[in-house]
């Protein structure tokens, strides 16, 4: 989002005076510039001197009627990468509508990154003050007003929706209220009305997967979590993946007794092994109860004269009683409905639209970004795939995204930053003998006084042959912040001896990261 708001002053560009009369020609067939009813058309801008390294199909423009549609750019979705697309795709001069049934902004801004990372806030606040104790200040414990949590979550939320809408109407962008849906390869549906289109993205996203089990109605998504009326006082989430992780931590950060049950034997599938058993380690050590080898059976509802529970049974026999249940077991892309069939979009075994480097379906003039694609499913990922997507369609820029190396982080408590590969996948590619290791876990200095369980973990793996820094993970509070710099490093090629001649910043956690000289056994 802060990434999106870094670009609003873009939607203006390209509003040169120079006009290219040439044709651009792609896999040998001409794409004729139309005149569409857009105050100037992109297709007058297109650069026509693109250096091609991968060939793209190019879309019959020819076959439409008169070949003229409503639309240069019909986006289906209003999330993360439909709005980016949009807007540039507008700035490029594109006549543009977006299409949306529920929220602008999609997941990240209203169900996910955004109030999920206010709640890992707000969380923070109680044992910080218990911490504080030990620094010399006496603090009354403090009690927790979570409707006023909730309350300030929904301003804050509103006002980024408004944003939204704001930067979509600055950018001429047409919005466009319902459920799009695909009629053919160049129309969409939306309620009783048919809208064409020379390209049509869709950009719908992903949706929580809920286990098929008894009394599954009884348990909730994250979609649901972050309107709940109160805080729940024991919770079972069910799921190991990042968003069941974050959840734990700022559930019990809260102060709600919290279980984690997992099918697998461990959480975090597809991290790194060590920042797997740091992660779980230091988890347990807040209390947090772990139980691995099992998962969710049945979910009856209980009703007393004093309270409402859910008695959850697990595939091992046991059962645990709850306030709230949480299934956090993974996310589907949300393609079902959308008429993919009737424009002969192929999908994949998921349901996910399957595209080529350029984001292009097998369609050639329908397109997907997102989460929707199953690809990295991040969302400065869908940023920039929407980019991406303007600048080779509209832009005459023909850019594919490089998903080599991209940082990422997992905010946990504590938090989680990682960047490349992990061990197991290093010496895989490379061979185990090929690659060096070094390590580092230490208590860090708060905790001295502090006196918590808390502890710090950085790693670096390193390509023998070229020295380069090809992994790097850390579990620290501030990981997300620095394993960002960390990817610009790694991006540009970065080597262990450029780490070493770098002098480190005293005394910081991230300065272990270039002081590191011995390496693991």
């Amino acid at each position: 989002f802060d990434m999106m708001l870094g670009f609003v002053g873009l939607a203006g560009v390209g509003k040169s005076s120079v006009e290219l009369v040439k044709l651009s020609v792609c896999k040998g067939r001409v794409s004729r510039a139309r005149s569409y009813n857009a105050a100037v058309s992109y297709k007058s801008r297109l650069l026509t001197s693109v250096s091609v390294t991968t060939p793209r199909m190019a879309a019959d423009l020819s076959d439409s009627k008169n070949g003229q549609y409503d639309y240069d750019l019909f986006v289906i979705g209003a999330g993360s990468g439909g709005v980016r697309a949009s807007r540039i795709a507008a700035g490029y001069g594109a006549k543009v509508a977006v299409t949306e049934e529920r929220y602008l902004g999609g997941t990240c801004v209203n169900v996910g990154c955004v109030p999920k990372k206010l709640f890992v806030y707000g969380s923070h606040y109680g044992h910080v003050v218990e911490e504080s104790r030990n620094f010399g200040w006496d603090v009354e414990t403090p009690k927790l007003n979570w409707n006023r949590l909730i309350e300030n979550k929904n301003k804050e939320i509103e006002r980024l929706n408004g944003v939204y809408r704001n930067i979509m109407q600055n950018a001429n962008v047409e919005i466009i209220n319902g459920r799009g849906e695909l009629v053919d390869e160049h129309t969409v549906k939306v309620g009783s009305k048919q809208y064409t289109a020379d390209k049509i993205l869709i950009a719908v996203g992903s949706w929580p997967n809920m286990p098929k089990v008894q009394g599954i109605e009884h348990a909730i998504s994250s979609n649901e979590f972050f309107f709940l009326p109160e805080l729940p006082k024991r919770t079972l989430i069910v799921g190991g993946g990042y968003i069941a992780v974050e959840f734990a931590g700022l559930l019990n950060g809260f102060g709600s007794k919290v279980t984690l049950v997992q099918r697998g034997e461990n959480i975090l599938r597809g991290f790194d092994n060590d920042v797997r058993s740091f992660i779980s380690s230091q988890m347990t050590a807040q209390g947090i109860n772990f139980q691995f080898g099992v998962t969710l059976s049945k979910i009856d509802k209980v009703q007393t004269d004093k309270e409402e529970h859910y008695q959850v049974e697990l595939t091992d026999g046991s059962s645990v009683d709850v306030d709230c249940v949480i299934c956090a077991t993974g996310r589907v892309p949300k393609t079902a409905g959308l008429g993919l069939d009737k424009a002969g979009v192929k999908v994949g075994s998921k349901g996910e639209i399957m595209v080529n480097e350029f984001s292009q379906t097998n369609v050639p003039n329908v397109f997907a970004v997102g989460d929707v694609t199953n690809r990295m499913n991040l969302t400065p990922v869908a940023l920039a795939e929407g980019h991406c997507f303007a600048d080779t369609e509209f832009g005459g820029k023909q850019r594919s995204l490089d998903y080599e190396n991209i940082p990422t982080a997992v905010f946990a408590q504590p938090a989680i930053g990682t960047c490349g590969l992990t061990q197991e996948e290093a010496e895989e590619k490379y061979g185990k003998e090929n690659i060096v290791i070094y390590k580092s876990d230490f208590r860090p200095l708060k905790q001295t006084i502090a006196m918590g369980t808390e502890r710090t973990f950085l790693k670096l793996i390193v390509e023998k042959s070229s020295d380069r820094v090809v992994g790097c993970h850390i579990v620290e509070p501030s990981a997300g912040e620095i394993i960002q710099l960390v990817g610009v490093a790694m991006k540009a090629g970065a080597t262990k001896a450029d780490f070493d001649s770098t002098i480190g910043v005293h005394p910081t956690a991230a300065e272990e990261l270039v002081t590191m000289r011995t390496p693991s056994t």
